[in-house]
C-alpha cells in the first residue's frame, strides 16, 4: 500500500511540475529553454521513480524529491508553500501506507488462533 500511495503522491508531482514550468516561463522566471527541457526532465524523473518504488533506494530518492520541490521557491516563491504541501502529502501517505502495510501483514500472518470448537475440548 506504502508504494501505491507515494506513486500516486509522485504522479501528482509530476503534474505539478507541468505547471511550475509554463509558470516559470509565463512569469519569465526563467529562460523557456531551460524552463521546459528542466521541466520535462524532471516530470520523467518523478513519474519513472513512481514505477520504482519497490526499490528500497527509491523512496529515500522520493525524500530528496520532496526537498526539491519545496526548493523551487528559490525560483517561484510560492513553491515554498506548495512543496511543503505536497512534502508534507508525501509524509502523510508515507505514514498511512506503512500503518496499513503493518496491520495487512498481521491480518496474513498465519496464527495459533483457534476454532471455537477446538475451544472446547
Amino acid at each position: 500500500m506504502t508504494e501505491l500511495l507515494l506513486s500516486i503522491v509522485l504522479v501528482l508531482d509530476a503534474t505539478l511540475i507541468f505547471f511550475v514550468a509554463l509558470a516559470a516561463f509565463g512569469l519569465r522566471a526563467l529562460p523557456p529553454a531551460p524552463a521546459f527541457i528542466g521541466g520535462a526532465v524532471l516530470i520523467v524523473v518523478f513519474v519513472t521513480l513512481a514505477r520504482m518504488l519497490n526499490h528500497g533506494w527509491a523512496m529515500w530518492v522520493g525524500w530528496a524529491l520532496q526537498g526539491g520541490l519545496i526548493a523551487l521557491g528559490f525560483i517561484l516563491t510560492p513553491m515554498f508553500v506548495v512543496g511543503a504541501g505536497f512534502a508534507a502529502i508525501w509524509t502523510y501517505c508515507f505514514i498511512k501506507g506503512r500503518q496499513i502495510d503493518t496491520a495487512k501483514a498481521a491480518i496474513l500472518r498465519p496464527s495459533t488462533m483457534t476454532t471455537p470448537a477446538e475451544e472446547t475440548q
